[in-house]
C-alpha cells in the first residue's frame, strides 16, 4: 500500500509540475466577474451584459488534456454588425478539450471546416477563411450559407473581403450566436492602413494590439493542439534574426478565367475575374509557393520555431498580416491542419482533473513594461485613450490625477483587452497624470490638456 500511495503522489506531483509550464494550461485568460458589453446600431454606448461572463471561467487538466469551460465572449465590446446580420453574441456553455502533447499528423491533411476550428485564450471562437457560401455554375451566383441552397463547392467565397461590412471594429462577428474570428483579432482602427470605418462610431479594441518591435503573443489554439500566435515572430526558427512579420507563402494567382486549381486540375468554372469578382473573392483565388526564407510560413501557416512560451521550439501557427497589418489569407490555421485533430467540444469531463488557477502555481504574473504604455493624442482636449501594446493578462486600474493629485476619474482595463478611454472635454487646460497599476507595479505617465 505505501508503495502505491508514493507511485500516485509521484504521478500527482508531476501532473501539477507539468501544469506550471505548459502554455495550453497557463495561457488561458481566467474571468468569473467581468461581464461582456456589446453596441446596437445606432448607439455607441457600450451595452453591459448582465448575464454573459467574458474570457475563460475555468480551466482543468488531467495527464493528457486540458479543458477551457467559457461562455465565448470576449471582455472587449463586441457588435454592432452593419451588414444585417440578426445575430448577437451568446452563451456557447462550452468546455473544449485540448490535448496537452499535440502531434503532427503524418498521413493525409485533414482540411479545416466551417465552424470552431480553434479557440483564442479568451474563449472566443475561431474559425477559417470560409462563409459557407460557394459559386453555383449553373445558376451563375453565389449558394449555401446565410443564403441557402448549395453551392458547387469549388469556388469558396472568402469571409474576409466578403463579410467585411459585417465585421465589428474587433474584426469579429457571430454565426448563430457563436462570436469568432476569421483573422486577426485586433481592431481595424489599429491597422496601418485601415479599410473600414466602422470603429469611428463603435470603438472597441480587440484580443491585442500588434508591435512589431517583440514577439507577438500567444493567442490561441488550433483544433489539433498546437498554439497559434500573433503577427510577429523571430525570424530565424532557433529564435535568432531579430522581430519580424510572419509571411503567408499563399498569394494571388495570375488568371483570369476560374476553371482550374493552383495545382493546375480542371473543375467546375466559376465567374471570370471582373471588378465585380477580383482576384481575393474565393479560396482557389490563391496559390502556394514553397517558402525559401524562414520566416515564410507552410501550407499550414505555421512552421516548427522557438517561441517565448516554448523555448525548446514547437510548431505553431500565426495570424498572418500584409505589410500594412490588413488580414492576409489564410489568416490563422489553413486551409489544412498540420496536427492531428483530437480536440472538441464536450459536453461534460469525463475524467479526474485538476483545477488550475494561476496563483496555484506561486508565479506572479503581475508586470507591466513603460513601452508598452501608449496614450494618445498628447497633448489631448477632448479625449485621450491608453493603450497597451501587449496582451493584458489580467485586470489593469487606470487612474486620471489632476496636477494636485486628485482622482478625477478611475477606470480598469479588462484583461483580454487593450485600451481604455478618459473623456476629457470638461477638464480645464493644464498637467494631468495617468497611473496604469496592476499588482504592485505603477507606471506614471504626464499628459497635457489644452484647450
Amino acid at each position: 500500500m505505501r508503495k502505491l500511495i508514493a507511485t500516485s503522489a509521484c504521478i500527482t506531483a508531476s501532473v501539477f509540475a507539468f501544469a506550471q509550464t505548459n502554455p495550453a494550461i497557463t495561457s488561458w485568460l481566467q474571468n468569473t466577474t467581468v461581464k461582456g458589453r456589446h453596441y446596437v446600431s445606432g448607439n455607441s454606448t457600450a451595452i453591459t451584459d448582465a448575464s454573459l461572463t467574458a474570457n475563460v471561467q475555468s480551466v482543468q487538466y488531467s495527464a493528457n488534456f486540458v479543458y477551457a469551460t467559457t461562455q465565448g465572449i470576449p471582455s472587449y465590446v463586441v457588435g454592432p454588425y452593419l451588414d444585417g446580420n440578426p445575430s448577437q453574441a451568446t452563451n456557447q456553455n462550452a468546455i473544449f478539450k485540448f490535448p496537452l502533447t499535440p502531434v503532427q499528423n503524418t498521413a493525409t491533411a485533414v482540411s479545416t471546416t466551417g465552424g470552431n476550428i480553434g479557440v483564442f485564450i479568451n474563449g472566443a471562437a475561431m474559425f477559417d477563411y470560409r462563409d459557407g457560401v460557394s459559386w453555383k455554375n449553373s445558376t451563375g451566383a453565389y449558394a449555401g450559407g446565410p443564403l441557402g441552397g448549395m453551392g458547387d463547392g469549388v469556388w469558396n467565397r472568402d469571409a474576409i473581403p466578403a463579410e467585411k461590412a459585417g465585421f465589428d471594429c474587433s474584426k469579429g462577428h457571430p454565426a448563430m450566436g457563436n462570436y469568432h474570428h476569421h483573422q486577426n483579432p485586433s481592431a481595424f482602427d489599429l491597422d496601418l492602413n485601415v479599410i473600414s470605418t466602422i470603429c469611428n462610431l463603435y470603438d472597441a479594441d480587440g484580443l491585442y494590439a500588434l508591435d512589431s518591435t517583440v514577439h507577438s503573443p500567444l493567442i490561441g489554439f488550433a483544433y489539433d493542439g498546437f498554439p497559434v500566435y500573433g503577427a510577429y515572430g523571430y525570424k530565424n526558427t532557433n529564435g535568432t534574426g531579430g522581430i519580424v512579420r510572419m509571411k503567408s507563402s499563399f498569394s494571388l494567382r495570375n488568371i483570369t478565367v476560374r476553371n482550374t486549381l493552383y495545382t493546375s486540375a480542371s473543375v467546375t468554372a466559376g465567374p471570370n475575374v471582373s471588378t465585380t469578382y477580383p482576384l481575393g473573392t474565393f479560396k482557389e483565388d490563391y496559390q502556394f509557393i514553397t517558402p525559401t526564407a524562414s520566416d515564410y510560413l507552410d501550407i499550414h501557416n505555421g512552421r516548427f520555431c522557438v517561441t517565448p512560451e516554448y523555448p525548446a521550439g514547437t510548431y505553431c501557427y500565426f495570424a498572418t498580416v500584409d505589410a500594412n497589418w490588413n488580414s492576409a489569407y489564410p489568416y490563422l490555421v489553413g486551409p489544412t491542419f498540420y496536427g492531428t485533430k483530437v480536440a472538441a467540444k464536450v459536453t461534460s469531463i469525463s475524467e479526474a482533473v485538476t483545477t488550475y488557477t494561476a496563483s496555484s502555481t506561486g508565479v506572479n504574473s503581475n508586470s507591466i513594461n513603460d513601452g508598452k504604455v501608449n496614450i494618445f493624442p498628447n497633448p489631448a482636449s477632448d479625449l485621450i485613450a491608453i493603450q497597451i501594446k501587449d496582451l493584458v493578462k489580467e485586470n489593469y486600474d487606470v487612474v486620471l490625477y489632476d496636477v494636485t493629485g486628485k482622482v478625477v476619474e478611475q477606470k480598469t482595463l479588462y484583461q483580454g483587452s487593450t485600451i481604455v478611454y478618459f473623456d476629457t472635454k470638461t477638464l480645464y487646460s493644464g498637467v494631468y497624470f495617468v497611473k496604469i497599476i496592476v499588482g504592485d507595479n505603477v507606471i506614471t505617465k504626464k499628459i497635457i490638456i489644452e484647450k
